[in-house]
């Protein structure tokens, strides 16, 4: 037995026999449900309940329960719940800590969710200060009551009996053991339409029978009244339980809102830029992307719409304000074609809205245009609602847009089918943990658990083991087609690209090279501060922002008053505005780059590494969001790609290394390059794109006689990136270019550096000329 568990074993051993012989029967599926330091977290918590002197029931429902928990919700609650029952231990017995550590599975079952489970145990916290009586009760119908109520439920179930029977101890008792009228009456009342954990396999299955492809769905708690579904981290978030509504069971709500928020993920290929844009006016441009992406999924199924038009088509009451129905009527329309608003001006836009469609409905700016139409057709009649008012409009399936607002980076077109594949766990191990209890010495990049030394450890002859025998990281291929211009049609997965890890060099070189080229940085001074943005842009609706919105806070105190459950969301943010550009510079490193320059002092690639890091330090200073990469190739199964500064990190040492360590050798198969760059910049949330080439011969490669193949290709590359929003532009050292360039990248696509010795200047010049 190892050591450290063997301390375990005979500190529990000492608080009571019995304890020993359970962990002894539980260890082995502890072992399977809990990593290393899961597992460590899982005896702490045993050993720190046999000291609280409650008996040796706590422990052995500890030791018994936790590992299912951890099945059900992940490992981290185990910790939690180790916390929780130490601090019930305060105001309750040992055998209700019990009750409550043995129930703790069944109810993560029920709830779903760590989030959810978490609030769960916060509940259990603020009853016990209320009514510590009603725990003991409460856990032996709890099943019953999770089969039945939502935690929100729950909790205004529980709150009332404390209440009303705050001072009759015998009645608390029968109420929270469901043996009062009042309590029986009190749990009808609060049932609600449908739970969440009941139907999540129907919905994960319908929409895997819809589009063929997995989502991942994770209830919320809707306990405030404006509470709409949202997106989050790829996970359709749906409230823990809907309501019956007229003509729309909460079951079909529940379908509904599921359907449309697999919408968003399937047809939206990037976010919609806030630039400039107000509170109000990305509320409606939300409104019309809601619309459009029903409307794509109608497209190609068309049998949603009979399952959307009930959601739209419920009649309501009075609205706050009248433009509120007015635009709750335009969603039904915007559906429907034959449905009508009643308003000339309104049934307009939305006859537009399916005469334009068409044509447009893929473009990513279509929701844009027409939203801020939208906004400027009631801003006109003086009818715009306010923010909170378009914020509430009664579209209960639709989602709150969070999603389409996202401004961090997100890997849009794979993320979502990676979600549920498991994830490769690394760990940083002692030497004496990674000497004696790695499992597979041999494993490949694709092991289920990776080890790494919190340290170097060297071999006999001095070198570390890392260096003799590490192997350098390569990614998953990325197939790409060709465009064969002699048959007029693409060779699908033809060239198979892949990403390499750039050699290491010494970020002190880029620093002097910096630095070497001070006069030109001081004329760059000026691009920087012409080109810099200024201003700030107020996010609101948030729950952990900078400063406290006195609207939101109102509205929360109101709400609060009338018994209504408010919305927790009350803070603002200022973020600094910023351009809405993002810009990727594709550096080719083929062997050609190591020739010299005319000027015979520096090789071609010499000057590319010179000017790219005058040129990120530019970017760097602006504030704009850019990536450094490079290529080469050797042969159309082996296209090398190199991320020397992604979009998510700084230029700080780890992307000078990888830019000082650059080097060229093989060949320039351009066109499978420009579409992988395309694709990550697809994935940034910026509106306006730019690929920046910077190359010094014509596409070519060993295995590719033809000259004019990998030419076509790489203007059917730039022509695609085109139709996708992306600009390419091409910056050439080769002088003899002007024969092929303009027949790829067109008449405006390029520019001929004539004099290779100004790169290093010219580069960031031509930036500013493309951007300012």
């Amino acid at each position: 037995m190892d050591p450290e568990l063997a301390g375990y074993r005979q500190s529990l051993a000492e608080a009571s026999p019995q304890i020993a012989e359970v962990l002894d029967a539980v260890l082995h599926e502890a072992s399977r449900n809990l990593s290393p330091a899961g597992l460590r977290n899982y005896l702490e918590g045993a050993r720190g309940l046999s000291e609280l002197g409650r008996g040796p029931g706590p422990v052995l429902a500890f030791l018994e329960a936790m590992p299912a928990l951890a099945r059900e919700i992940g490992e981290d609650e185990v910790k939690d719940c180790a916390f929780a029952a130490m601090k019930l231990a305060s105001v309750t017995s040992g055998e209700v800590i019990a009750m409550f550590l043995a129930s703790a599975p069944s109810a993560a079952r029920r709830l779903g969710d760590a989030d959810l489970f978490a609030s769960y145990v916060q509940f259990l916290h603020q009853l016990s200060a209320r009514a510590p009586r009603g725990l003991r009760p409460m856990f032996s119908v709890l099943d019953d009551l999770l089969n039945k109520l939502s935690l929100g439920g729950l909790r205004r179930w529980a709150f009332f009996g404390a209440e009303a029977h705050r001072t009759d101890f015998k009645t608390q008792a029968q109420y929270f053991a469901l043996a009062t009228p009042d309590s029986l009456a009190m749990l009808q009342k609060e049932r609600k339409g449908a739970l969440f954990v009941d139907h999540q396999r129907k919905l994960s299955a319908y929409l895997r029978a819809l589009w063929g492809r997995e989502f991942f769905l994770r209830p919320a708690s809707a306990e405030y009244a404006e509470f709409q579904p949202f997106i989050e981290d790829f996970a359709l978030r749906l409230p823990d339980a809907a309501q019956d509504e007229p003509g729309l069971p909460g079951l079909d709500l529940f379908r509904a809102a599921a359907a449309h928020m697999a919408a968003h993920l399937v047809y939206m290929r990037e976010p919609i830029s806030a630039q400039e844009l107000t509170q109000a006016q990305m509320a409606l441009i939300g409104f019309v992307e809601d619309a459009r992406v029903e409307a794509l999924a109608m497209r190609d199924l068309p049998g949603l719409k009979s399952l959307w038009r009930p959601a739209l088509a419920i009649e309501r009451g009075p609205s706050e304000h009248p433009s509120q129905l007015l635009l709750e009527r335009l969603a039904l329309a915007l559906l429907d074609p034959e449905a009508g608003t009643g308003d000339a001006q309104v049934d307009s836009f939305a006859r537009r809205f399916h005469e334009t469609f068409p044509a447009q409905g893929e473009r990513g700016d279509f929701a844009w245009s027409l939203g801020l139409e939208l906004y400027h057709l009631l801003a006109n009649r003086r009818a715009l609602p306010s923010l909170r008012q378009l914020q509430r409009l009664r579209v209960p399936h639709r989602d709150d847009n969070r999603y389409i607002w996202a401004f961090a980076e997100l890997d849009w077109s794979r993320e979502a089918e990676r979600m549920h594949m498991p994830k490769q766990a690394r760990r940083r191990v002692s030497l004496m943990e990674f000497v004696n209890e790695v499992e597979v010495e041999t494993a490949g990049d694709d092991a289920q658990e990776v080890w790494t030394l919190d340290g170097t450890l060297y071999d006999d002859d001095d070198k570390t083991f890392n260096e003799k025998y590490g192997t350098e990281p390569v990614s998953d291929p990325f197939p790409y087609h060709e465009w064969d211009y002699q048959a007029q049609t693409f060779r699908p997965d033809w060239a198979i690209l892949r990403e390499y890890r750039s050699p290491a060099g010494a970020p002190d070189d880029i620093d002097a090279i910096i630095s070497r080229h001070k006069p030109i940085a001081s004329r760059l001074r000026q691009i920087v501060d012409k080109l810099r943005p200024q201003g700030v842009q107020r996010e609101r609706k948030l729950e952990d922002g900078d400063e406290i919105d006195i609207n939101a806070a109102v509205d929360f105190l109101i709400d609060l008053r009338i018994g209504r459950a408010p919305d927790p969301r009350i803070t603002m943010r200022n973020r600094l505005k910023t351009r809405d550009l993002a810009v990727l510079i594709l550096l080719d490193l083929s062997e050609s780059t190591n020739d010299p320059a005319p000027s015979g002092e520096q090789s071609i690639l010499g000057l590319t590494r010179d000017a790219s890091a005058l040129l990120a330090r530019v970017l760097s200073d602006i504030g704009d969001h850019f990536a450094l990469d490079g290529f080469c190739s050797d042969g159309r199964g082996d296209v090398k790609y190199f991320p020397l500064k992604p979009f998510e990190t700084r230029f700080d040492d780890a992307a000078k290394t990888r830019l000082a360590g650059m080097t060229g050798g093989f060949s320039t198969r351009m066109g499978a390059a420009l579409r992988h760059a395309g694709a990550k910049l697809r994935r940034q949330p910026q509106k306006k794109k730019l690929i920046l080439l910077v190359t010094d011969g014509e596409p070519a490669d060993v295995d590719e006689r033809d000259p004019n193949y990998l030419r076509r290709d790489a203007k059917k590359a730039v022509e695609e990136l085109t139709q996708t929003g992306i600009h390419t532009f091409c910056l050439t050292l080769d002088p003899r270019a002007d024969h092929y360039v303009q027949r790829i990248f067109g008449s405006k696509g390029y520019t001929i550096v004539d004099k290779v010795d100004r790169l290093p200047e010219r580069l960031p010049q031509l930036f500013a000329e493309l951007t300012g």
